[in-house]
């Protein structure tokens, strides 16, 4: 039996969702939970073209590993996998890709819904919103918990 991963990364290029769930699957496993977190066209009654998104990228990192550390220390998973994405992020595709593995589905939903929470209040990415019009509004994060609460959501 393999030994229980934990993958966090960030990158520029397109995420794959199929690739990430297949990362954290294990025969050992009844269950993979995911989240994924994609660029909606609209916001406040205006056109999204794209949205762009920033790291402190060792920090970022640092983090993500401190979530998936916190994950295991309340839930029984497996492997845990948390991706984001950098640059320009179009309408309709993931900023962000969740899989977890666990024997049975109420670890890994559990841990879904604690790792996309904690992704947003605690990672240092900031999203920017583009908008038709060639506006562009920087995002903030009323979950963040640091930085006074001036930081922005991944």
């Amino acid at each position: 039996m393999s030994t229980a991963k934990d993958i966090v990364k960030l990158q520029q290029e397109e995420l794959n969702v199929g690739h990430i769930i297949d990362l954290v699957t294990a025969p050992n496993c009844g269950a993979v939970s995911s989240f994924v977190g994609i660029t909606r066209d609209n916001f406040d009654n205006k056109k999204v073209l794209r949205l762009e998104y920033e790291a402190y990228e060792p920090m970022a990192l640092k983090e993500m590993k401190n979530i998936c550390s916190k994950i295991r220390s309340q839930w029984n998973v497996y492997h845990i996998a948390i991706y984001h994405r950098l640059g320009e992020v179009p309408v309709s595709k993931a900023s962000v890709v969740i899989a977890i593995s666990s024997p049975h589905r109420e670890e890994s939903l559990k841990a879904i819904e604690y790792a996309i929470n904690s992704l947003k209040t605690s990672v240092p990415i900031w999203k920017k919103e583009v908008y038709d019009t060639q506006e562009v509004q920087w995002k903030e994060n009323k979950e963040c918990t640091w930085s006074n609460n001036s930081c922005y959501p991944g």
